[in-house]
């Protein structure tokens, strides 16, 4: 929903401070025979009230991409899962669907964090969420009542900011280091390439990160890179951290980034794992996933031995976990969001070397509501201090609330269009599907370090060629493809490609290649061997070197001064009538 300056400022005079009515963290019911958790209730004023339910406790965080400040991420209002989702699925649940869900009230604090409802008005009643200091403090909050715990992070941590890009990553070795993280596995941090992967690990993260991925081998041997797993004694009881980075990242990034390395789901190799680390001594088995939460669901009803599976990479911020039958038992699927708004607390109780109960909590980070922690927050002050006059630079003011979060086009994602439109001379442009990128409220100023919060990656060029009709419909169909497929294990990359100025039907639940029909520019069909000129960036395949994206986007912004996007360009679809993954935006 856009808003003008002045309904913006109304909406600031009507904002008042609220209570959070009950929610649903989770309580334990018996492990032994069933791993099912229910819900239980929390208010405002015991969100970070947290009492210990068990000897082994765990917390999760996952897809932070480099975002040491409090922001505001605005959570999709489309969501799209793969075929005939009418039911309560989940992760395929927004807006008001995914409130009835989990028995959360409207314009709460919760609202606000799991949903995009009335955003821009609730962003300014309660705040930013995330940022490191703030989830300092919670993190040494938790471990205070639970000597012993482990911090887990599921990737995405490296990338996403201009700092982390300026700094080659290191800003976000150095505060998860400060932050206390034990184990982690990776997505985005492969694209800095392998050189500088390796000399983080061997030299900031030895002695104090473990990096974990056993779905990572050499091309020559097919030895393990990464170590699978590792086995941490938590209060006695050894626990065993698997870790899964991206299987897919050599088709999502540019190759030669890992050129040496193989990836892949291997889940006959993570069965092998999870049966060492059983035969080790392991009382409890812990997968630290970057799948996407698809791919672990089908994963967890497949490998047999694994008891929790923390997932990332799809963004999914899920107050329950899912719990999924194999032919061995059962397994609890978590995903904890991203932009670190969010932190997973999972206490585990285990008698007489069996799992017998949890309770699992997923806690957003209101920046209102927690103190800073002083040390992170001076480290963070020393590391943005050089750049603080290039992050700070006003490049315009908008009037539209400016998000990505979503299966097809964010204002964001369309301002990002427009600009290469405009700057390259292209009639059709293209913009990655990604999930990442923070929101920027109506009436404020968009600065250089809103753009690079939507660009800054290693492989940010600006292409412009000319592609036939045939050949644009066959790369939207593999896309959709990646995004849409039946099979879990097939969905290769982030959201639906952000497609500007082209229009065109996409039928979700169709065959492979017959979901794209009805391309049309301005009105006219695209004819398949009519050439058009494509602007594009982030493309996998090397280019030339030449314009980069986010001076594009800061060219475009410095021009027009003032930004309203107006239509925002989204595929026609079939009637979602009664699909919980679908939500008008100005609900």
């Amino acid at each position: 929903m856009a808003y003008t300056r002045r309904e913006f400022l109304q909406l600031l005079a009507a904002a008042a401070a609220s209570g959070l009515l009950p929610d649903n963290a989770l309580s334990a019911k018996n492990l032994s025979t069933n791993l099912i958790s229910a819900a239980a209730d929390s208010s405002s004023s015991n969100l970070y009230d947290l009492p210990v339910e068990g000897n082994v406790s765990l917390m999760h965080i996952t897809d932070t991409h480099a975002q040491l400040m409090p922001a505001y991420y605005r959570e999709p209002h489309v969501h799209l899962g793969v075929s005939n989702n009418q039911g309560e699925q989940i992760p395929y649940l927004v807006g008001k669907y995914f409130l009835d869900r989990f028995n959360i009230a409207h314009r709460t604090e919760k609202a606000y964090a799991f949903t995009f409802l009335d955003f821009p008005e609730l962003a300014q009643r309660f705040g930013k969420t995330g940022g490191f200091a703030y989830l300092a403090s919670l993190v040494k909050q938790v471990r205070s009542s639970r000597p012993g715990s482990l911090l887990l992070d599921g990737g995405d941590a490296f990338q996403g900011s201009a700092t982390a890009l300026w700094t080659n990553g290191q800003d976000m070795v150095d505060a998860m280091k400060l932050l206390g993280v034990d184990v982690m596995t990776g997505h985005w941090e492969f694209t800095y390439g392998m050189d500088r992967l390796t000399e983080i690990l061997e030299k900031d993260f030895k002695g104090s990160i473990e990096f974990v991925a056993q779905n990572v081998v050499d091309n020559e041997f097919e030895d393990p890179v990464f170590k699978p797993f590792v086995i941490r004694e938590v209060n006695s009881v050894p626990v065993a951290i698997i870790g899964q980075a991206f299987p897919y990242t050599p088709i999502a990034h540019p190759k030669h980034l890992v050129k040496n390395w193989q990836f892949g789901i291997r889940e006959d190799l993570l069965q092998q794992n999870v049966d060492k680390a059983r035969n080790g001594g392991a009382q409890v088995v812990v997968l630290l996933s970057h799948n996407g939460m698809d791919v672990d669901l089908k994963l967890a009803s497949r490998v047999t031995g694994i008891d929790f599976i923390f997932g990332g990479h799809t963004h999914d911020a899920i107050p329950e976990p899912v719990v999924i039958s194999n032919s061995n038992g059962k397994t609890v699927v978590m995903n904890s969001g991203t932009n670190g708004k969010f932190l997973s607390v999972l206490d585990i109780n285990v008698r007489n070397r069996r799992l017998h109960d949890y309770r699992y909590r997923l806690v957003p980070v209101f920046a209102n509501l927690l103190k800073p922690d002083p040390d992170m927050q001076a480290y963070i002050d020393k590391v943005r201090k050089p750049y603080l006059g290039k992050l700070n630079e006003t490049l315009a003011i908008t009037d539209d609330l400016l998000y990505r979060r979503g299966t097809f086009n964010g204002t964001f994602d369309q301002l990002i269009l427009n600009a290469l439109l405009k700057t390259q001379d292209a009639e059709i442009a293209l913009s990655p599907g990604f999930r990442w990128g923070t929101s920027v409220l109506p009436g404020t100023n968009i600065t250089m370090e809103d753009v690079m919060a939507q660009t800054a990656i290693t492989y940010p060029h600006v292409t412009r060629n000319e592609r036939s009709g045939e050949q644009i419909k066959l790369a939207l169909e593999d896309i959709a493809d990646n995004r849409f497929s039946r099979d879990p294990y097939k969905q290769q990359g982030g959201d639906m490609v952000r497609v500007g100025a082209l229009q065109y039907r996409l039928d979700p639940a169709a065959a492979m290649g017959s979901r794209i029909s009805s391309m049309t520019l301005h009105g006219k069909p695209v004819q398949p061997g009519k050439n058009y000129i494509v602007a594009g960036w982030g493309g996998v395949h090397d280019t030339e070197k030449a314009t980069l994206v986010w001076d594009v986007v800061a060219e475009y912004l410095k021009d027009k001064k003032f930004i309203l996007v107006n239509d925002v360009n989204q595929p026609a679809l079939p009637d979602l009538t009664g699909n919980t993954g679908y939500q008008a935006p100005t609900a």
